[in-house]
């Protein structure tokens, strides 16, 4: 009896660890919310990607609602969104581009290509400010009220139906 009992335990402990694995690989990632929901947008100083001499701040994203995209040259699925972002320009909606570790050539390149619904780029070659954000990868973006406080914050592609039932109804709440 004591023996069945010690070949159990393994067992069921295997079942409990394969149980646990099996729930955490079937979690979407990209519904995961950010730590910085109702926070400030955090504090930088980046040059432009289309002017290294300029140094830009937080203070960009005061006085009206913005939609903070990070995008990076080397993300396919940034290629397939640029629509949906050249849309959201084209409805009057304030877009910031941050280039995520890339190259300023390739950054305004993939503009020249892809076209550039931002009213500008920040240029982000090493991911400080991505890492700040929390960011894992790209494309990701971060609606921003006037105040400068995060309001929205949106992982992965923007699809087309993202930006009518999701994206523009944000920008009108924070508006």
């Amino acid at each position: 009896m004591k023996r069945r009992l010690l070949l159990a335990i393994p067992l069921l402990l295997f079942i409990a660890l394969a149980a646990l694995l099996y729930r955490g690989l079937s979690l979407d990632p990209s519904s995961r919310d950010s730590a910085l929901l109702a926070r400030d947008f955090p504090a930088f100083s980046l040059s432009s990607l289309e002017d290294p001499e300029a140094r830009l701040d937080a203070s960009l994203l005061k006085g009206q609602v913005t939609l903070v995209n990070v995008w990076g040259e080397w993300c396919p699925t940034c290629k397939q969104e640029m629509p949906q972002l050249l849309d959201l320009a084209a409805r009057d909606v304030r877009l910031i581009g941050v280039d995520y570790k890339d190259s300023r050539e390739k950054g305004r390149a993939f503009l020249e290509e892809f076209g550039n619904p931002f009213e500008v780029n920040l240029f982000d070659p090493e991911g400080e400010l991505g890492f700040d954000l929390g960011v894992y990868g790209a494309p990701e973006t971060f609606l921003v009220d006037a105040d400068g406080v995060i309001r929205y914050h949106h992982t992965g592609y923007i699809t087309p139906e993202d930006v009518t039932e999701t994206i523009m109804p944000e920008v009108r709440k924070w508006q």
